[in-house]
Protein backbone atom coordinates (compact mmCIF):
# COMPACT_ATOMS: atom_id res chain seq x y z
CA UNK A 1 0.00 0.00 0.00
CA UNK A 2 1.06 3.59 -0.63
CA UNK A 3 0.72 6.07 2.23
CA UNK A 4 1.49 9.77 2.67
CA UNK A 5 3.17 10.70 5.97
CA UNK A 6 5.35 13.51 7.39
CA UNK A 7 9.05 13.39 6.56
CA UNK A 8 11.45 12.04 9.22
CA UNK A 9 15.23 12.11 9.59
CA UNK A 10 15.49 8.47 8.48
CA UNK A 11 14.20 9.52 5.03
CA UNK A 12 17.38 11.47 4.19
CA UNK A 13 19.03 8.71 2.16
CA UNK A 14 15.87 8.16 0.12
CA UNK A 15 15.48 11.92 -0.41
CA UNK A 16 19.00 12.15 -1.80
CA UNK A 17 18.18 9.34 -4.22
CA UNK A 18 15.10 11.26 -5.37
CA UNK A 19 17.03 14.53 -5.65
CA UNK A 20 19.59 12.85 -7.92
CA UNK A 21 16.80 12.03 -10.38
CA UNK A 22 15.21 15.49 -10.66
CA UNK A 23 17.54 17.22 -13.13
CA UNK A 24 18.34 20.93 -13.62
CA UNK A 25 15.52 23.35 -12.94
CA UNK A 26 14.02 21.53 -9.96
CA UNK A 27 15.05 24.22 -7.50
CA UNK A 28 13.39 22.96 -4.32
CA UNK A 29 14.99 19.50 -4.18
CA UNK A 30 18.77 19.74 -4.52
CA UNK A 31 21.16 16.81 -4.14
CA UNK A 32 22.91 18.46 -1.20
CA UNK A 33 23.01 16.48 2.05
CA UNK A 34 23.53 19.46 4.37
CA UNK A 35 20.74 21.44 2.72
CA UNK A 36 18.34 18.47 2.79
CA UNK A 37 19.14 17.74 6.43
CA UNK A 38 18.54 21.36 7.42
CA UNK A 39 15.26 21.42 5.56
CA UNK A 40 14.01 18.21 7.17
CA UNK A 41 14.95 19.62 10.58
CA UNK A 42 13.00 22.79 9.77
CA UNK A 43 9.95 20.71 8.82
CA UNK A 44 10.15 18.71 12.03
CA UNK A 45 10.51 21.97 13.97
CA UNK A 46 7.29 23.19 12.34
CA UNK A 47 5.34 20.15 13.49
CA UNK A 48 6.79 20.56 16.96
CA UNK A 49 5.58 24.19 17.12
CA UNK A 50 9.08 25.64 17.51
CA UNK A 51 9.21 28.01 14.53
CA UNK A 52 7.70 31.40 13.63
CA UNK A 53 5.33 31.60 10.67
CA UNK A 54 8.09 32.92 8.39
CA UNK A 55 10.04 29.66 8.75
CA UNK A 56 7.21 27.13 8.84
CA UNK A 57 6.99 24.45 6.17
CA UNK A 58 5.73 20.90 5.70
CA UNK A 59 7.29 18.02 3.79
CA UNK A 60 5.45 14.76 3.15
CA UNK A 61 6.75 11.56 1.63
CA UNK A 62 4.96 8.84 -0.27
CA UNK A 63 5.98 5.58 1.36
CA UNK A 64 5.75 2.16 -0.23
CA UNK A 65 4.73 0.14 2.82
CA UNK A 66 6.04 -3.07 1.25
CA UNK A 67 9.60 -1.69 1.19
CA UNK A 68 9.14 0.99 3.90
CA UNK A 69 10.93 3.43 1.61
CA UNK A 70 10.06 6.99 0.57
CA UNK A 71 9.49 7.03 -3.20
CA UNK A 72 7.98 10.50 -3.59
CA UNK A 73 8.00 13.88 -1.91
CA UNK A 74 5.74 16.93 -1.75
CA UNK A 75 5.66 20.07 0.37
CA UNK A 76 3.85 23.19 1.51
CA UNK A 77 5.46 26.43 2.69
CA UNK A 78 3.20 28.23 5.17
CA UNK A 79 4.06 31.83 4.19
CA UNK A 80 6.64 32.82 1.58
CA UNK A 81 8.73 35.97 1.37
CA UNK A 82 8.60 37.00 5.04
CA UNK A 83 12.32 36.47 5.67
CA UNK A 84 13.73 37.04 2.19
CA UNK A 85 12.00 38.81 -0.68
CA UNK A 86 10.06 36.50 -3.00
CA UNK A 87 10.72 37.42 -6.62
CA UNK A 88 8.94 36.63 -9.84
CA UNK A 89 7.96 38.44 -13.01
CA UNK A 90 4.50 39.80 -13.64
CA UNK A 91 3.73 39.71 -17.33
CA UNK A 92 2.23 43.08 -18.19
CA UNK A 93 1.77 45.63 -20.95
CA UNK A 94 3.14 49.10 -21.62
CA UNK A 95 1.41 51.29 -24.19
CA UNK A 96 3.35 53.68 -26.45
CA UNK A 97 1.22 56.10 -28.42
CA UNK A 98 1.56 59.26 -30.48
CA UNK A 99 -1.48 61.04 -31.87
CA UNK A 100 0.71 63.21 -34.07
CA UNK A 101 2.22 60.20 -35.80
CA UNK A 102 -0.92 58.07 -35.51
CA UNK A 103 1.06 55.31 -33.78
CA UNK A 104 -0.31 53.12 -31.00
CA UNK A 105 1.57 50.05 -29.79
CA UNK A 106 1.16 47.65 -26.88
CA UNK A 107 4.43 46.18 -25.67
CA UNK A 108 4.47 43.01 -23.51
CA UNK A 109 6.74 43.49 -20.50
CA UNK A 110 8.15 41.71 -17.49
CA UNK A 111 7.89 43.55 -14.14
CA UNK A 112 9.91 42.35 -11.16
CA UNK A 113 7.33 41.57 -8.48
CA UNK A 114 6.95 40.63 -4.82
CA UNK A 115 3.16 40.30 -5.10
CA UNK A 116 3.00 36.80 -3.61
CA UNK A 117 4.60 37.73 -0.29
CA UNK A 118 2.77 36.05 2.59
CA UNK A 119 0.96 33.47 0.44
CA UNK A 120 1.26 29.75 1.07
CA UNK A 121 3.10 27.69 -1.53
CA UNK A 122 2.86 24.16 -2.88
CA UNK A 123 6.39 22.98 -3.60
CA UNK A 124 8.84 20.10 -4.03
CA UNK A 125 6.59 17.65 -5.87
CA UNK A 126 8.60 14.73 -7.23
CA UNK A 127 7.75 11.07 -7.72
CA UNK A 128 10.26 8.35 -8.52
CA UNK A 129 9.77 7.48 -12.22
CA UNK A 130 9.38 3.80 -11.30
CA UNK A 131 6.24 4.67 -9.31
CA UNK A 132 4.48 6.86 -11.86
CA UNK A 133 1.46 4.59 -12.19
CA UNK A 134 -1.67 3.48 -10.31
CA UNK A 135 -2.67 7.08 -9.47
CA UNK A 136 0.39 7.54 -7.22
CA UNK A 137 1.05 10.98 -8.69
CA UNK A 138 -2.52 12.07 -7.95
CA UNK A 139 -2.23 10.83 -4.36
CA UNK A 140 1.11 12.58 -3.84
CA UNK A 141 0.03 15.95 -5.22
CA UNK A 142 -3.54 16.12 -3.90
CA UNK A 143 -2.74 14.89 -0.38
CA UNK A 144 -1.52 18.45 0.29
CA UNK A 145 -4.99 19.84 -0.43
CA UNK A 146 -6.39 17.43 2.16
CA UNK A 147 -3.90 18.77 4.71
CA UNK A 148 -4.83 22.38 3.83
CA UNK A 149 -8.51 21.55 4.25
CA UNK A 150 -7.95 19.82 7.60
CA UNK A 151 -5.72 22.52 9.13
CA UNK A 152 -6.71 25.78 7.35
CA UNK A 153 -5.72 28.07 10.21
CA UNK A 154 -2.04 27.25 9.63
CA UNK A 155 -1.97 28.79 6.14
CA UNK A 156 -2.70 32.02 4.30
CA UNK A 157 -5.84 32.66 2.31
CA UNK A 158 -4.10 32.24 -1.04
CA UNK A 159 -2.04 29.38 -2.41
CA UNK A 160 0.54 29.41 -5.23
CA UNK A 161 2.70 26.85 -6.99
CA UNK A 162 5.72 27.68 -9.14
CA UNK A 163 5.94 25.30 -12.07
CA UNK A 164 9.26 24.20 -13.54
CA UNK A 165 9.97 26.07 -16.77
CA UNK A 166 11.47 24.94 -20.05
CA UNK A 167 15.10 23.79 -20.20
CA UNK A 168 16.85 21.14 -22.28
CA UNK A 169 18.66 17.97 -21.21
CA UNK A 170 21.88 19.93 -20.74
CA UNK A 171 20.14 22.36 -18.40
CA UNK A 172 19.99 25.21 -20.88
CA UNK A 173 17.05 27.61 -20.40
CA UNK A 174 16.11 29.84 -23.37
CA UNK A 175 14.91 32.63 -21.07
CA UNK A 176 18.07 32.49 -19.00
CA UNK A 177 20.31 32.63 -22.06
CA UNK A 178 18.43 35.63 -23.46
CA UNK A 179 17.93 37.52 -20.19
CA UNK A 180 19.35 36.22 -16.93
CA UNK A 181 22.87 35.53 -18.15
CA UNK A 182 23.37 39.22 -19.01
CA UNK A 183 22.86 40.22 -15.37
CA UNK A 184 24.20 37.24 -13.43
CA UNK A 185 27.20 36.07 -15.52
CA UNK A 186 26.72 32.43 -14.51
CA UNK A 187 25.11 29.30 -15.94
CA UNK A 188 21.43 28.59 -15.33
CA UNK A 189 22.30 25.43 -13.37
CA UNK A 190 24.51 27.42 -10.96
CA UNK A 191 21.86 30.09 -10.35
CA UNK A 192 19.26 27.36 -9.92
CA UNK A 193 21.45 25.58 -7.38
CA UNK A 194 22.12 28.75 -5.36
CA UNK A 195 18.42 29.57 -5.04
CA UNK A 196 17.73 25.95 -4.11
CA UNK A 197 20.11 26.08 -1.14
CA UNK A 198 18.70 29.39 0.04
CA UNK A 199 21.33 31.83 -1.25
CA UNK A 200 18.94 34.31 -2.88
CA UNK A 201 20.43 37.69 -1.99
CA UNK A 202 22.19 37.90 -5.37
CA UNK A 203 18.77 38.20 -7.06
CA UNK A 204 18.03 41.50 -5.33
CA UNK A 205 21.60 42.70 -5.83
CA UNK A 206 21.82 42.02 -9.57
CA UNK A 207 18.34 41.92 -11.08
CA UNK A 208 17.14 45.08 -12.90
CA UNK A 209 14.24 46.82 -11.16
CA UNK A 210 12.75 48.46 -14.25
CA UNK A 211 10.32 46.79 -16.72
CA UNK A 212 11.87 44.57 -19.38
CA UNK A 213 10.48 44.53 -22.92
CA UNK A 214 9.66 40.99 -24.03
CA UNK A 215 10.18 41.90 -27.69
CA UNK A 216 13.88 42.48 -26.96
CA UNK A 217 14.32 38.82 -26.04
CA UNK A 218 15.09 36.03 -28.48
CA UNK A 219 12.17 34.28 -30.16
CA UNK A 220 13.08 31.11 -28.24
CA UNK A 221 12.92 32.97 -24.93
CA UNK A 222 9.61 34.65 -25.77
CA UNK A 223 8.10 31.26 -26.66
CA UNK A 224 8.80 29.68 -23.23
CA UNK A 225 7.37 32.46 -21.04
CA UNK A 226 4.54 30.87 -19.07
CA UNK A 227 5.30 27.36 -20.39
CA UNK A 228 6.21 24.31 -18.29
CA UNK A 229 8.91 21.69 -18.70
CA UNK A 230 7.53 18.60 -20.50
CA UNK A 231 7.99 16.54 -17.32
CA UNK A 232 5.87 19.07 -15.42
CA UNK A 233 2.81 19.00 -17.69
CA UNK A 234 1.04 16.26 -15.63
CA UNK A 235 1.66 18.18 -12.37
CA UNK A 236 0.21 21.36 -13.87
CA UNK A 237 -2.88 19.52 -15.11
CA UNK A 238 -3.49 18.09 -11.64
CA UNK A 239 -3.35 21.53 -10.01
CA UNK A 240 -5.53 23.16 -12.66
CA UNK A 241 -8.14 20.39 -12.28
CA UNK A 242 -8.40 21.37 -8.62
CA UNK A 243 -8.96 25.06 -9.38
CA UNK A 244 -5.50 26.65 -9.62
CA UNK A 245 -4.91 29.05 -12.52
CA UNK A 246 -2.09 30.91 -14.26
CA UNK A 247 -2.57 34.63 -13.58
CA UNK A 248 0.41 36.09 -15.45
CA UNK A 249 3.32 35.50 -13.04
CA UNK A 250 6.44 33.60 -14.14
CA UNK A 251 9.77 32.51 -12.71
CA UNK A 252 12.58 35.02 -13.22
CA UNK A 253 15.06 32.34 -14.31
CA UNK A 254 13.27 29.91 -16.63
CA UNK A 255 9.91 31.65 -17.22
CA UNK A 256 7.86 28.79 -15.76
CA UNK A 257 4.30 29.80 -14.79
CA UNK A 258 2.97 30.32 -11.28
CA UNK A 259 -0.53 28.92 -10.73
CA UNK A 260 -2.63 30.21 -7.86
CA UNK A 261 -6.01 30.12 -6.12
CA UNK A 262 -7.75 31.10 -2.92
CA UNK A 263 -7.62 28.03 -0.69
CA UNK A 264 -11.36 28.08 -0.01
CA UNK A 265 -11.99 27.86 -3.78
CA UNK A 266 -10.08 24.61 -4.27
CA UNK A 267 -12.29 21.69 -5.27
CA UNK A 268 -11.02 19.35 -2.54
CA UNK A 269 -11.40 22.01 0.17
CA UNK A 270 -15.00 22.67 -0.92
CA UNK A 271 -16.04 19.00 -1.18
CA UNK A 272 -14.22 17.30 1.69
CA UNK A 273 -16.37 15.63 4.37
CA UNK A 274 -15.72 14.11 7.79
CA UNK A 275 -16.73 10.51 8.45
CA UNK A 276 -16.58 8.27 11.54
CA UNK A 277 -14.76 5.01 10.86
CA UNK A 278 -16.29 1.56 10.77
CA UNK A 279 -13.85 -1.37 10.51
CA UNK A 280 -14.83 -4.18 8.11
CA UNK A 281 -13.16 -7.44 7.14
CA UNK A 282 -13.30 -6.74 3.43
CA UNK A 283 -14.42 -3.80 1.33
CA UNK A 284 -15.53 -4.20 -2.26
CA UNK A 285 -15.92 -0.44 -2.62
CA UNK A 286 -16.54 1.10 -6.01
CA UNK A 287 -14.04 0.13 -8.66
CA UNK A 288 -14.67 3.37 -10.52
CA UNK A 289 -14.57 5.89 -7.69
CA UNK A 290 -11.31 6.56 -5.90
CA UNK A 291 -11.09 8.61 -2.71
CA UNK A 292 -8.44 10.39 -0.73
CA UNK A 293 -8.79 9.49 2.95
CA UNK A 294 -6.80 11.27 5.65
CA UNK A 295 -6.74 11.21 9.43
CA UNK A 296 -7.12 14.34 11.56
CA UNK A 297 -3.84 14.05 13.49
CA UNK A 298 -1.58 17.05 12.91
CA UNK A 299 1.73 15.51 14.03
CA UNK A 300 0.95 11.98 12.83
CA UNK A 301 -0.79 12.89 9.58
CA UNK A 302 -1.56 10.09 7.10
CA UNK A 303 -3.34 9.92 3.73
CA UNK A 304 -4.18 6.92 1.56
CA UNK A 305 -6.21 6.47 -1.60
CA UNK A 306 -8.61 3.68 -2.38
CA UNK A 307 -12.21 2.65 -3.00
CA UNK A 308 -13.81 2.40 0.47
CA UNK A 309 -17.49 1.74 1.05
CA UNK A 310 -19.80 4.29 2.69
CA UNK A 311 -22.93 3.77 4.74
CA UNK A 312 -25.29 6.65 5.49
CA UNK A 313 -23.25 7.52 8.56
CA UNK A 314 -19.81 5.88 8.31
CA UNK A 315 -16.85 5.20 6.07
CA UNK A 316 -15.98 1.51 6.00
CA UNK A 317 -12.25 0.81 6.11
CA UNK A 318 -10.45 -2.49 6.18
CA UNK A 319 -8.19 -3.19 9.13
CA UNK A 320 -5.13 -2.62 6.93
CA UNK A 321 -6.44 0.75 5.71
CA UNK A 322 -7.26 1.84 9.26
CA UNK A 323 -3.83 0.75 10.50
CA UNK A 324 -2.10 2.73 7.74
CA UNK A 325 -4.10 5.79 8.78
CA UNK A 326 -3.45 5.13 12.50
CA UNK A 327 -7.17 5.22 13.30
CA UNK A 328 -9.63 2.89 14.97
CA UNK A 329 -13.36 2.31 14.96
CA UNK A 330 -15.22 5.49 15.86
CA UNK A 331 -12.33 7.81 15.00
CA UNK A 332 -13.01 10.51 12.42
CA UNK A 333 -11.31 10.76 9.05
CA UNK A 334 -11.74 13.14 6.12
CA UNK A 335 -12.57 11.86 2.66
CA UNK A 336 -13.04 13.34 -0.79
CA UNK A 337 -13.10 11.93 -4.30
CA UNK A 338 -9.70 11.79 -5.94
CA UNK A 339 -11.06 13.33 -9.12
CA UNK A 340 -13.60 16.07 -9.81
CA UNK A 341 -17.20 15.41 -10.90
CA UNK A 342 -17.62 12.60 -8.41
CA UNK A 343 -19.41 12.92 -5.07
CA UNK A 344 -19.15 10.99 -1.83
CA UNK A 345 -22.21 8.85 -1.17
Amino acid sequence: MMVIRPVIQDDLAALRELAAKTGVGFTSLQDDEAQLRARVERMIGTWQGKLPLSEQGYLFVLEDTDTEKAVGICGIEAAIGLNEAWYNYRVGTLVHASKALDIYSQMPTLFLSNDHTGHSELCTLFLDPAYRHHKNGQLLSKSRFLFLATFPDRFGSKLIAEMRGVSDEQGCSPLWESLGRHFFSMDFAQADYLTGIGQKSFIAELMPKHPLYVDFLSEEAQAVIGQVHPDTIPARKILEAEGMRYEGYVDIFDGGPTVEAYIHDLRIVREIRSWPVEIVENSSGSANTFYLVGNESFCDYRVISGTPEFSETHIRLTRDQADRLNVGAGDTVRAVTLFAQETVS
